[in-house]
């Protein structure tokens, strides 16, 4: 074996043989070495990905990882020798990349797996360094979008505004079980224990675009604590009785056009053709609801001669949201709202929690003092006189 590359010879004359494979062992060494002065970025990640890092990452996460690589340092600079590229190359793709309006959360993880992949290449004797060292990259100072939960108000609303809608119990669904919207479109008819009124979450559906062309696929659930059972809550046997009459009876309309076949078939929510529903559907049906709700209170505050409320826009995971808030001002302790989740950690929990803490921090407050009859006289005193501007 030659750096790698394994070489036969065959050879009835020792002599022969001798010189044979002192021939061979220099023209694989010159060989390898072409490959190594030539083999260019994109060669390379090709090579790391479909061979090392496909087998690590799940397989609805590839096609993303594809396209990020073909979208940052694959336009800048896939066409480089990885024996030419340095780190101020690297640090200029960065630069540029930003420059081009890149999330400075895309950079990351690109820079991320382009380091892992240089750092094979070290490891494989392709190059000396990694040069993916004391790269700047930008760190965004936006303050993060706060995640939406509908009041009990707004729930109940919504729910209104869905009443007619093929999507009426899906949404039930989303309220009572605050399941990923990926998670629902997985979720079939055996997963339903009605006798022990139960939910089982144990597969996702996905959708990717490969080369142009949709894929849907239902693969594993998130993370291992995704996998989960849900009781029913509330209304959820009434809701999954509706549903499997609805569907049962346009399973029959349709009959072969019914498109819930092969793995999709079975199915608890589809579209109105029984095909998966993903989250662009999801997201459009809540999308015209509150354009509904909207609609409903500007022509109520018209009537009544007031100012309309404002509903704040949201979207599916915003239902994930709304389940665990209700979950907890229902009184239920923050490990049993993560088993119900699926977080992988307790902390993702946590978080909501202490939100859901704030907004009631205000009503929690103002109830001291409410016993006292009398009231309490606070006598002012001196304080220095401070300009607002200086502390705020």
């Amino acid at each position: 074996m030659v750096k790698g590359k394994r070489i036969y010879i065959y050879s009835r004359d020792l002599d022969s043989l001798v010189v044979d494979f002192e021939k061979a062992k220099e023209e694989a060494a010159n060989e390898v070495e072409y490959l190594k002065r030539n083999l260019t970025l994109d060669n390379w990640f090709h090579e790391w990905f479909e061979n090392v890092k496909c087998h690590k990452v799940k397989e609805t996460s590839r096609p993303t990882m594809r396209n990020g690589y073909k979208r940052t340092f694959g336009f800048y600079m896939g066409r480089m020798k990885i024996t030419d590229i340095r780190p101020i190359d690297i640090q200029n793709t960065i630069n540029a990349m930003e420059k081009a309006g890149a999330s400075h959360s895309a950079m990351r993880d690109n820079l991320g797996r382009i380091r892992e992949c240089l750092e094979f290449a070290v490891a494989n004797q392709f190059i000396p360094a990694n040069p993916c060292i004391q790269i700047e990259v930008p760190w965004s100072f936006r303050r993060p979008k706060e995640e939406v939960a509908l009041s009990q108000e707004e729930q109940n609303e919504f729910l209104s505004a869905m009443e007619d809608n093929w999507y009426r119990e899906l949404a039930y669904f989303m309220c009572l079980t605050g399941v990923r919207v990926g998670e629902l479109g997985g979720v079939k008819w055996k997963d339903i224990d009605v006798k022990n009124k139960t939910i089982r979450i144990e597969r996702a559906l996905s959708c990717n675009y490969v080369d142009g062309v949709k894929r849907q696929a239902l693969t594993t659930p998130k993370t291992v604590n995704s996998i989960r059972t849900i009781p029913f809550i509330g209304e959820m046997e009434e809701i999954l009785l509706s549903q499997k009459q609805k569907q049962s009876v346009l399973k029959k309309e349709l009959g072969k056009r019914w498109r819930g076949k092969g793995e999709f078939e079975d199915l608890v929510f589809t579209t109105g053709m029984g095909s998966p529903c993903s989250r662009y559907i999801v997201d459009k049906e809540i999308k015209k609801a509150l354009n509904r709700m909207r609609t409903k209170e500007a022509q109520s505050a018209m009537e009544e001669n007031r100012e309309p409320r404002e509903f704040r826009d949201f979207h599916p995971h915003s239902l994930r949201h709304t389940f665990a808030t209700r979950c907890f001002e229902a009184g239920m302790e923050p490990k049993v709202v993560q088993m119900l989740m699926g977080h992988s950690s307790i902390t993702v929990t946590l978080n909501i929690y202490t939100h859901v803490m704030k907004s009631k921090l205000h009503e929690e407050v103002s109830k001291f003092g409410l016993a006292n009859k009398e009231p309490i006289v606070i006598t002012p005193i001196e304080t220095p006189s401070f300009s607002a501007h200086a502390y705020y």
